[in-house]
């Protein structure tokens, strides 16, 4: 028997000291390349999405990976990508940790649609703020 699981994880990390790095003409690249790791680990992106300084990913996380590993491994290969493509001159890095939230299923749809709508979200209301509320 296969395992089952129904755990959205909703994942947010930012750029090293929460610098405004990440290109958003180029944005849509760095999306596919993440969603090829997701995809690679047996994981399932429902939703990505971000800003100059931190993005937000909703995905279910395979039971065989450990979140810390999975993380540590996600931001360690983009950062890799992102210095080498030679499109996002300014990104030096990830900052140290991330936030991971977990969902129940029937909260898929409402959390798709915040990541969809990060542009607008964050025209009333900062990352920091957000975060600590």
């Amino acid at each position: 028997m296969s395992s089952y699981r129904q755990i959205l994880y909703h994942l947010i990390f930012r750029t090293k000291d929460s610098r405004k790095t990440i290109v958003q003409e180029h944005s849509r690249e760095l999306y596919a390349y993440i969603m090829g790791f997701i995809q690679n680990n047996n994981c399932f992106l429902y939703r990505i999405n971000g800003m100059e300084d931190h993005l937000h990913i909703l995905c279910d996380l395979h039971p065989k990976i450990a979140l810390a590993d999975y993380m540590r491994d996600m931001k360690t290969s983009s950062s890799i990508w992102l210095k080498q493509t030679g499109k996002f001159p300014a990104f030096d890095g990830w900052a140290d940790g991330y936030a991971a939230l977990t969902y129940t299923w029937k909260d898929k749809d409402m959390i798709v649609n915040y990541i969809k709508n990060q542009q607008e979200h964050h025209k009333q209301e900062t990352f920091e703020d957000e975060l600590r509320r």
